[in-house]
């Protein structure tokens, strides 16, 4: 009785093995043939490209996703509520722009300013905002630093509301959304259980799982030159981001000369004025898009230096910095994790 019994088990046990493989055999299977969508459109002022391992084409939801991110931060949507904090309008914050704010205000914090949701009003006035200006006086400039600086807000959460020092303060969240919003289709895709995705937002990288190649997600820094055109696309590397998030921030293309000096467009908020040092480009990678693209927008405003010394207190970030060097020719510097990621 007890042989039939033990005898009985085993072959329930090789059964219900059997039945693991041939599951696991043809999920592997149909992984495998599964085909990946390739959705590409517009966004925030900029375009996107995703690409996802997925049976249904997900683009119209994936805008869904976008359009969320649009009502809240983008500053060119006169309903978004950012502008409606631009105006003082009476309005509740949601989840999404407290997310936004809280990080940005932890990343300032850490960079001793260096990256700051209030420098709307000088990044209009150089003329890289959403309105054209002329050059600015040195007394405008003072004029306009007296409504910048990320400690003259705070975040009331009991309100919910964002309390300014003074009320033409205005928040500018340009330098973090692209990467937020990227973040917002990959915690999407994943959550409709898509393992393989890459999401790029003008620039701003997200990425898990494999490509269509079955290898791990590869993307290339270009070489900084002077292309205001953007027709030049030669690679400066290649890294393999698989499973991180990639932001690049740099000066090679946002530029514009006046009375023969070059003005770079990302402005420091302490001195008012564009950038003037040897970093040409940014590269972060981190665990999300939105810390990505805030520390790199950070660190061209740092410099090279001052960046090391952030990277030092945040073992978790990787960067990959081009610079001018003194002989006025293209160098680098990387954080030795870095290293590992670099393929070419």
């Amino acid at each position: 009785m007890e042989n039939k019994r033990k005898k009985r088990n085993v072959t329930l046990q090789l059964a219900f093995l059997t039945f693991l493989i041939v599951g696991t055999v043809l999920i592997v299977k149909h992984q495998r043939s599964m085909p990946y969508q390739h959705n590409k459109g517009s966004v925030f002022g900029t375009f996107y490209s995703i690409t996802y391992q997925s049976d249904e084409d997900l683009q119209k939801e994936i805008e869904n996703e976008l359009k969320k991110v649009d009502e809240t931060l983008s500053m060119f949507n006169e309903q978004s509520v950012i502008s409606k904090v631009n105006r003082n309008e009476k309005t509740e914050l949601n989840d999404m722009f407290i997310q936004v704010v809280e990080l940005a205000m932890q990343v300032s914090e850490e960079t001793e300013g260096a990256f700051d949701i209030t420098v709307a009003p000088l990044v209009n006035a150089w003329g890289f905002g959403f309105k054209s200006g002329v050059h600015p006086t040195p007394h405008a400039i003072d004029s306009m630093k007296a409504l910048v600086g990320y400690k003259k807000i705070s975040l009331n959460m009991r309100k919910k509301e964002i309390e300014k020092k003074d009320p033409r303060i205005m928040l500018d969240c340009s330098a973090i959304a692209k990467g937020y919003g990227s973040d917002v289709v990959g915690t999407f895709l994943k959550r409709r259980g898509i393992e393989n995705y890459m999401v790029e937002i003008g620039g701003e990288v997200v990425t898990h799982g494999v490509n269509e190649r079955r290898v791990p997600w590869r993307i290339g820094v270009v070489k900084p030159t002077d292309d205001t055109l953007s027709v030049d696309n030669e690679l400066q590397t290649v890294l393999n981001v698989a499973n991180k998030s990639m932001a690049t921030s740099g000066n090679y293309r946002n530029f514009y000369y006046k009375g023969g000096k070059k003005y770079a467009h990302t402005i420091d908020p302490k001195t008012g004025a564009p950038v003037q040092h040897s970093l040409l480009s940014a590269t972060v990678l981190a665990d999300n898009c939105a810390t990505a693209d805030a520390y790199a927008t950070s660190f061209m405003v740092m410099g090279i230096e001052r960046a090391k010394a952030v990277l030092e207190r945040h073992p978790e970030l990787m960067a990959y910095f081009i610079y001018s060097d003194k002989n006025g020719e293209l160098a680098v510097w990387y954080s030795p994790t870095m290293k590992e990621k670099i393929i070419e």
